[in-house]
């Protein structure tokens, strides 16, 4: 007799039904486990054998064979272990032959018999959601994989509790968690002066434009950029589905569930191409992929080694990566708001004649020339963070802090989600083409200043729409249903802020 169970193999962020058959036939005793399977694969029917002996559960003296369809498709991963041990518990009758059939399972076994908690419970939920079956899972993965109404979600915490749940003694469907909440965010307040800076994260923090900050050191690019996250609103339901799938084949999801607070990641700038875009050992998602819908701050942009800011270039326009590797051609999402910083040169004081390097300027020209023109070019908000005046450190708090901005912000965002309903737009940064056209065109004023702009200063096709995206989100945030000439002139102004135009 074969007895078949059903689990998932992982590609990207899809899950891939595997059926995982058991045979036990006489001849010689055996365990033996075919169907590609990794190390990690190979290895669990020890952990089989060890979990089943503290149940006192004898294998028969026969030959055990365990075969993983399809057998050309990769498996990788501990969570084999539990599929692979309830087909067994089905071929020598401890369980019900159709009621393991009509599940997907997956949990790693402990040599008690304790299930521990794996990666994917989340894609894993929506592949058994398609094919019409229940998921099992490790209790610690319940309250993620319970995210996809569209499933029965049984989360055991061993394997004795799914043997008696298949025997009589039925457990509850796992409930939907939420991941407790982030720290307090840090607020804007907290930083004095800097308005020009403040008033460039508040729209890129409204139509997801991208923003690099220039500055000596100690002037506050990386206290601004970590109160970006304060300034964004919380996911939406399928924000944080879409996110979380990836962070949960990442293994970042936690016993709680899943988060509704937006990824903020902050990569050295010593991370390698596959640490950033993606690939390595399975060809995991990289840090663009975990900051989807969220944030992805670089710091001292221009210490990345050149090589991997480059493979920034085609994410930032599709909003996807393709990890193509010789075994595995995966896409992930990554739409994400990239918050960039950078000193004005090597030394970082290019503007104080005292402390500049005899090489000024052509140090400071030298050194911001390592970000590529063509990156560049896909920077909307430009913005010179000079150092703050003594003076002004004993000033009162600013009148508006995080909370303020953030209102204007959650408006802004609500008008561009009215417009957008039906299309393939989220923001004012997804638009293109005709959509862009269509809601972003300046009154005749804008459109005459953006035309001399565009001639005096060479700007690029893509420069040209850029400015027009970054125009709607400032009028979205003054609440004027058409883009005028200040709305658009303030737009210019972040694009040359650094005298440089690709």
């Amino acid at each position: 007799m074969v007895a078949r169970a059903y689990t998932v193999a992982f590609e990207g962020v899809e899950a891939r039904l595997v059926e995982v058959q058991c045979a036990v036939t006489p001849g010689l005793p055996g365990f033996a486990i075919v169907g590609l399977p990794d190390k990690a694969v190979s290895e669990a029917r020890e952990r089989v054998r060890a979990a089943l002996a503290a149940l006192a559960i004898a294998l028969p003296s026969k030959k055990i064979t365990i075969n993983l369809s399809p057998a050309d498709l990769p498996k990788e991963g501990s969570h084999f272990d539990l599929p692979i041990a309830l087909s067994l518990l089905a071929a020598i009758e401890v369980l019900p032959e159709d009621d393991v059939a009509a599940t997907v399972a997956l949990g790693e076994l402990s040599l008690s018999g304790d299930l521990v908690p794996v990666i994917g419970a989340l894609p894993a939920a929506m592949a058994a959601a398609e094919e019409g079956r229940r998921l099992l899972c490790p209790a610690a993965c319940g309250a993620e994989a319970a995210w996809v109404e569209a499933v029965e979600v049984i989360a055991p915490g061993s394997l004795a509790r799914a043997i008696r749940h298949f025997t009589g003694d039925p457990l509850p469907p796992a409930q939907a968690g939420l991941a407790a909440p982030p720290d307090r965010p840090r607020d804007l307040r907290d930083v004095k002066g800097q308005e020009r800076a403040k008033r460039a994260l508040e729209i890129a923090a409204a139509g997801r434009h991208h923003l690099l900050l220039v500055g000596p050191p100690g002037s506050g690019k990386s206290m601004l950029a970590a109160r970006i996250p304060g300034l964004l609103p919380p996911l939406s339901p399928l924000e944080a589905l879409e996110t979380s799938m990836i962070h949960s084949i990442s293994g970042l999801l936690t016993e709680g569930g899943i988060n509704r607070a937006r990824p903020f990641r902050e990569p050295h700038h010593t991370a390698s191409i596959a640490a950033i875009a993606g690939g390595g050992r399975g060809a995991k998602p990289g840090e663009i992929s975990l900051a989807h819908n969220g944030v992805l701050f670089l710091d001292e942009l221009p210490e990345f080694p050149r090589a991997v800011l480059e493979t920034l270039r085609q994410p930032i326009e599709t909003g996807e990566v393709v990890v193509a590797r010789a075994n595995a051609h995966l896409r992930y999402p990554c739409r994400f708001l990239l918050i960039a910083a950078a000193n004005p040169c090597r030394c970082g004081y290019l503007s104080d004649p005292a402390r500049a390097c005899a090489r000024a300027p052509a140090c400071g020209e030298e050194y911001l020339r390592r970000i590529s023109g063509p990156l560049m070019d896909r920077i909307d908000l430009r913005v010179e963070v000079p150092p703050v005046a003594f003076t002004d450190l004993d000033l009162p708090d600013p009148p508006e802090g995080s909370a303020e901005v953030a209102g204007r912000v959650e408006t802004a965002r609500a008008a561009q989600a009215a417009r957008y309903e039906g299309t393939t737009a989220w923001v004012n940064a997804d638009a293109e083409g005709q959509l862009l056209e269509e809601v972003a065109t300046p009154d005749a004023e804008g459109r005459a200043l953006l035309g001399r702009v565009a001639e005096r200063f060479g700007l690029s096709a893509r420069g040209y729409h850029r400015v027009l995206r970054v125009a709607r989100t400032i009028a979205d945030l003054d609440g004027s249903e058409t883009v005028r000439r200040p709305h658009v002139a303030e737009a210019v102004g972040y694009r040359l802020a650094l005298g440089r135009e690709a």
